[in-house]
Order: structure tokens, then sequence, then C-alpha cells
């Protein structure tokens, strides 16, 4: 039975991934700082293990608990909606931990695994947002243009032995709970001279008419791991899909 781990499993994008590949009858190790299995469904298939990204001594235990895997998915992230000069440097470092050292740490943490069985592929969640500059997300579009980056590169060094490593690029997601819980961690305090620039983004999004939804991430990552032909980079939802076609990458 193949084996996939997720981290970031406690809502939105990780859950939806977690639930199709249990659909799909894959034996799932669902991660999250917390583990609770709120959301997710019953299943002999379906492991919880406690995982911080930021925390070698956490990754170790829980790929020890896991086993051998077929498939990695960093999925675990966090938000930042802010100008530069309202945000904490202190902040984007802890951004920069999980969004972008988080991914490498557990991706150089399964390799050796797969390396030896010559068989594996790696996801990363990335954001559409790398695709074109956008207010108020300088410094989480950084971590996610070096995830990317560090993802486009590396998948050079595991094709060498037999392993894939590709990128998810969603797009807005208003129905999970991830700005909530990126204003709740970051912050998005703006200096008052700031205050009808942000007013103005906010407005613009409002007329937004196209959004990822949390199955279009799981598709595109079925995809990613199963289609041994998958380009690089997949979009996720109608709005990444959008933008790709606009900026001429065409994900066929």
């Amino acid at each position: 039975m193949s084996r996939i781990l997720i981290t970031g499993c406690s809502s939105g994008f990780g859950q939806s991934i977690a639930k199709r590949f249990l659909e799909e009858g894959w034996h799932v190790v669902a991660t999250m700082r917390s583990p609770s299995a709120g959301g997710l469904p019953s299943s002999d298939r379906l492991q919880l293990l406690p995982l911080d990204v930021t925390d070698p001594n956490s990754i170790a235990s829980a790929l020890e608990k896991a086993g051998p895997l077929d498939a990695l998915i960093n999925n675990a992230g966090v938000g930042m909606l802010n100008v530069l000069e309202g945000a904490e440097i202190a902040k984007a470092r802890e951004l920069f931990e999980v969004n972008v050292l988080g991914s490498m740490a557990m991706t150089q943490a399964v390799m050796p695994s797969m390396r030896t069985r010559r068989n594996g592929v790696i996801v990363n969640i990335s954001s559409s947002v790398t695709l074109r500059a956008l207010p108020a997300l300088s410094i989480y579009s950084a971590s996610k243009a070096a995830l990317n980056a560090f993802t486009m590169s590396f998948a050079l060094e595991a094709e060498e032995f037999g392993i894939r490593a590709k990128l998810v690029l969603p797009g807005s997601a208003p129905e999970t709970a991830f700005g909530r819980n990126a204003v709740a961690r970051m912050g998005m305090d703006a200096p008052e001279v700031y205050e009808p620039y942000m007013q103005s983004i906010f407005q613009a999004r409002k007329a937004t008419t196209e959004f990822t939804q949390a199955q279009d991430v799981a598709s595109a990552v079925w995809r990613a791991v199963t289609d041994i032909n998958a380009p690089m980079m997949l979009p996720a939802g109608a709005d990444a899909e959008t933008w790709f076609r606009e900026e001429g990458i065409f994900a066929v």
C-alpha cells in the first residue's frame, strides 16, 4: 500500500489532500503541531502524528513513526498580509522558518530513504502570488518564491535517484482558515499612513470573482504525485489557472 505524509493537516488544504488520498486507498500520515482527528474521516489507513517542521527532533520522531514514504507533501505554511513597514522582522524570520526552511528540512530528512529505494515524490505547496507582484504580500511572496527556486533546483538532484519533486500553486482560498490564522499569528498592524492604501487593497480583493477551493489543491497534488508526466508547476484553483494562462505558463 502506498504511503504519504502530509504536513499541516489541521485544516484547509492539508485536510483536503489527506481525504483525497484516503479515498484513493493510500495510507495517510497526517501531521500537525497538535494532532486532532477533527475534520478527517475515520480510517484504519489514517495515522495522526505531531510535527513541528521547524524542530529537528520533531521531524526525526515523526518520520521514525511514519515509516518508509512514497510521497511527501510539504503543505505546512504561514501567511502574512502586511506592508513591509508594518511587519516585524522577527515574524518574517518565523514565516521563512516554516515556509522555506521547514520544507527544506522535511525534504532533506526523507531523501535518504527515498534515494535508497530510488522511489518517491515530493510536492511543495507554493502559491500563485509568485506569478505576479501583489501589494502587502512582499514577505509572504518572497518566501514562496524561495520555495519555488529551491524546488526547481532540488528536482534536478532528486531526479538522479528516481525521485520527483513538484510544485503546486494554489490561488486565493477564502473558504479556508489560512487568512485568519495568518493575521492571528503574524499580526496586521500597518502604520496609520498606509490605512487608505490597505483599504483600497481590501476593496479590490472583494471584487475578485475567481477563487481556489481546497479540493482543487487536493486534485492538483494527486496529479503531481501520480502522473509521472506532470509538469514542474501545477495550478490549483480557477484563479490560479487564469494567472497561469495570462503568464503564458501551460500546465499540460
